[in-house]
């Protein structure tokens, strides 16, 4: 099973779907690892406002910011790898990391399910 580490940056808090003006990616972001975590899936998030020690303990992370700054974030490791810097994952690339089907992370399906979301 793959380990996925999200390094996200500064955030008001910890999955940034907060405050009067929420943005659809961060909440689409957050979905997928609801999901994900359900499933067992060995997935971690970080926010470099309230979590700057795990930005320090792992060395991609560090010379990313190092040679691109923050914008480097969010940062994606997927077993020690970086996968993705300056964007975050789609639906279709966590499904790909964690060897599950794309269909089930998205509401719609886990609708039917009645699984209740946010």
């Amino acid at each position: 099973m793959s380990k996925i580490r999200i390094y996200d940056p500064a955030m008001c808090c910890a999955t940034g779907v907060c405050g009067p003006s929420v943005d659809p990616e961060l909440t689409r972001v957050a979905t997928a690892i609801f999901l994900l975590e359900k499933k067992n899936i060995d997935i971690v998030r970080f926010n470099l406002g309230s979590e700057p020690q795990a930005f320090i303990d792992e060395a991609n992370v560090q010379e990313l910011l190092n040679t691109k700054g923050t914008d480097a974030l969010p940062a994606v490791i997927v077993d020690g790898e970086v996968k993705l810097a300056g964007r975050y994952p789609t639906n279709e690339e966590f499904a790909d990391w964690a060897d599950v089907p794309v269909r089930e992370l998205t509401k719609t399906e886990n609708k039917s399910k009645g699984i209740e979301l946010l």
